[in-house]
């Protein structure tokens, strides 16, 4: 599948690669620069391959309660909310942005990964409510960096106003938008949903952009700029394997509600926890599945690793026992021999 920029990927000459079946950038000028122009300036992304999904009906709020372990009752219309959607054992199926666009209708964007499962499951829990895939209909674009706004306040002044986790209506270069600041980098930025026959608003931001820096990111350099501020990948960090409980999630467990997967939630006592580590006097990087090592013995694996240019350093995620903290020196097992490391939090990166 292609979204509706791949040709613009093209002509910049953009390394193209399979990406859960969708044909998407990995990088354009490399990863390393196109990470230093989100942190340091502004970015830009195509993130068409994620779902989006509308739920309608009457009692769609109801039908969100149920489905996502978070409270979408503390938001108002115009506001979004991050949270994990779990099975009946607590697994996490997904974790999604669900925005509240009025009291009966709903935007939920989940991970390209999961498209078809979420749809089938979310429908199996409608309650009498719509569901409408419209990922092909919609286009999605990330402006992210510390400059995104100035260039998005030269289309529309309102957007100084605009919250974290909250959006609003636009009109960008004449186009009908939904602008929403959220992203997945660490740093300041936008969503912005539009109809995706409108694929001009890519290049009308580039060309805009310049004067700020602004550079085309692909997906090498969202990797590592969302490891760096400490956001799972699922797939890699979570899965149906894993419940919110034993990634650090717990905050987004609402138990004063009702939601699938609640009572297992309620009697799970985790056998494992997802931290962050270091590598120390070595920037060379782990991968998934290596071993972690603690007195000899392989306590746990990697999840997510990379280089962090913003910390020079060899960064990471991994699993291990629940009784280890943060601080702890532990090994990993990288091409059959062992690297210092230390256990810290999964947020590295702070703005």
């Amino acid at each position: 599948m292609r979204t509706p920029f791949f040709e613009n990927h093209v002509k910049l000459g953009a390394k193209i690669v399979d990406f859960h079946g969708w044909n998407m950038p990995l990088q354009y000028s490399g990863i390393l620069d196109e990470q230093k122009a989100v942190r340091s300036n502004v970015g830009l992304f195509d993130i068409s391959h994620m779902g989006r999904f509308r739920i309608t009906g009457e009692t769609s709020e109801d039908c969100i309660q149920n489905l996502i372990t978070n409270d979408i009752s503390e938001i108002t219309e115009n506001q979004a909310i991050y949270s994990p959607m779990c099975n009946e054992k607590g697994g996490i199926i997904d974790d999604v942005i669900v925005s509240k666009i009025s009291q009966d209708e709903f935007l939920i964007v989940v991970n390209s990964s999961n498209i078809k499962k979420d749809f089938e499951w979310i429908q199996r829990h409608l309650d009498g409510n719509k569901l409408k895939d419209e990922t092909q209909k919609v286009a999605l674009l990330a402006l992210q960096g510390p400059k995104a706004q100035a260039i998005i306040e030269k289309q529309t002044s309102e957007i100084t106003k605009l919250k974290p986790f909250h959006f609003m209506k636009a009109k960008l270069y004449g186009q009908d938008c939904v602008i929403s600041r959220t992203g997945y980098t660490g740093e300041d930025g936008f969503e912005i949903f539009f109809d995706s026959s409108n694929s001009i608003l890519w290049e009308k931001l580039l060309s805009d952009g310049q004067i700020f820096g602004i550079k085309p990111a692909g997906l090498g350099a969202r990797d590592v700029l969302r490891l760096e501020a400490g956001m799972m990948l699922y797939g890699n960090d979570i899965d149906e394997g894993v419940t919110p409980l034993e990634a650090p999630l717990k905050w987004t467990v609402k138990f004063e509600k009702n939601f699938i997967g609640k009572n297992a939630l309620e009697k799970n006592n985790p056998q494992k926890r997802l931290v962050g580590f270091e590598i120390v006097g070595s920037k060379r990087v782990a991968r998934l599945n290596d071993q972690i090592i603690y007195e000899g013995k392989n306590v746990g694996r990697v999840t997510s690793g990379t280089f962090s240019p913003t910390l020079a350093k060899s960064i990471g995620f991994c699993y291990v026992p629940p009784y280890m903290q943060f601080g702890q020196d532990i090994q990993i097992l990288i091409g059959g021999k062992n690297y210092d490391a230390k256990l810290r939090s999964t947020r590295f990166y702070k703005k």
